[in-house]
């Protein structure tokens, strides 16, 4: 993988909107790599603190947050701060908050 491919990946995370989230399988496919999920992840771990690529609104394909404590705390509140609602298990409703691109 290319620096210009994870340009590309931060391209599409830019896009998406305050309020929904995406996922790394969507992002890749947006991409044109529908392949490359973990790909997405490899960029989304890249990315140096104070970044302006909103990495928070990317989570996994069954509607969870993949990151370990204590980032995945810091995820779910950044997501929880622009309305996005977990439920009892911790998932959220890609129904309701995913993006496509």
């Amino acid at each position: 993988m290319t620096e210009g491919h994870f340009q590309e990946i931060y391209r599409i995370v830019e896009a998406v909107p305050a309020g929904k989230v995406v996922t790394y399988t969507t992002v890749a496919v947006l991409a044109g790599r529908p392949k490359a999920a973990r790909t997405v992840g490899w960029a989304m771990r890249a990315l140096r603190r104070g970044t302006h690529v909103p990495w928070h609104r990317v989570i996994n394909a069954q509607g969870r947050i993949s990151l370990p404590s204590p980032g995945a705390e810091l995820q779910r509140a950044l997501l929880e701060n622009e309305g996005i609602e977990f439920n009892a298990t911790g998932c959220v409703d890609l129904q309701r908050y995913g993006w496509q691109g």
